[in-house]
């Protein structure tokens, strides 16, 4: 039990509560030094909760939300951190080796120090979160956004993935941004092996929507991502013949949708385009439709 009574209290009445439906709220209590080890904390709310030094060892958070929470030095060794919302926390020096952060969102978050050794963060998005002094190795990044501070004592020997960036790098009293090719061949240059997969500053990355019925060559849909310095825009195209504004690659990353996408050159989008306006001509106007056959059916309707 914590030492703090209010917590102690709070903590034992979750604990014999009957509906086992009850999450426990943590908010604003003080659970530091806390032993929480393999506690089934799924969708907990720690809003301004102290878990200094707390011991969360394979605890379930799944789900979890977390603002203006402190968990320095925390042990969340092999913690499940599944789709969790962290929000101006602080994880400086904790330990999250062999965490699962799938499909997580940490937005302001400072892990400085802290310990990733062969985490999970495939699909999560991590944005303006401080890794300065942070231990990456071995960890998995599959399709995830690391909007990241990163600086020459972050290890990211053996990370592994598909990235989206970009990064800053701190060099002393400055800070540089990385991105596209410059973010990759830094990473790999210090023992990773990842990908990054958006492109550099003023140009636009395009992505097919795909699945089992809809592959590449004939994707569901067709969206873009616009970037201008630091402002992210994106696109779909869409039945109206236009590209129009979407949310699908923020709640991609978010966790918030599961279908899977592919990066695909501007060509293929271009492709794409003229074989789903042909298909739109052809179904609206039958009586002139063309009789040329060489141009594919449009995979699906994007969106």
């Amino acid at each position: 039990m914590p030492a703090d009574p209010a917590a102690a209290a709070a903590l034992l009445a979750w604990c014999e509560a009957t509906d086992t439906e009850t999450t426990f709220d943590a908010s604003q209590l003080d659970l530091s030094g806390a032993d929480l080890s393999g506690a089934d904390l799924a969708l907990a709310t720690l809003f301004d909760t102290d878990l200094t030094d707390a011991k969360l060892v394979d605890a379930d958070l799944y789900r979890a939300q977390s603002a203006d929470a402190v968990l320095d030095r925390a042990d969340l060794t092999g913690a499940s951190l599944a789709k969790v919302d962290f929000r101006d926390t602080q994880l400086r020096s904790a330990d999250l080796t062999r965490a699962d952060l799938g499909s997580a969102a940490l937005w302001k978050v400072d892990a400085r120090s802290a310990s990733f050794r062969h985490a999970v963060f495939d699909g999560a998005a991590l944005q303006e979160v401080s890794l300065l002094g942070a231990d990456l190795t071995g960890a998995s990044a599959r399709n995830a956004t690391l909007n990241v501070a990163l600086d020459e004592s972050t290890v990211v020997t053996g990370l592994t993935g598909e990235i989206r960036g970009p990064a800053r790098l701190s060099e002393g009293d400055t800070e540089r941004e990385l991105a596209g090719l410059e973010l990759e061949l830094w990473l790999n240059s210090r023992g990773a092996s990842v990908s990054v997969l958006n492109s550099p500053i003023g140009t636009v990355t395009y992505y097919a929507r795909v699945d089992d019925e809809f592959p590449r060559e004939r994707p569901a849909g067709i969206v873009r991502r616009r970037r201008a310095g630091k402002s992210l825009s994106d696109e779909a195209f869409t039945r109206n013949l236009r590209w129009e504004p979407t949310e699908y690659l923020r709640r991609y990353e978010l966790g918030h949708n599961e279908d899977d996408h592919v990066e695909i050159t501007e060509e293929e989008a271009t492709r794409f385009i003229l074989r789903f306006k042909a298909k739109f001509h052809r179904t609206n106007n039958p009586d002139h439709a063309v009789s040329d056959t060489s141009v594919p059916p449009a995979g699906g309707q994007p969106g």
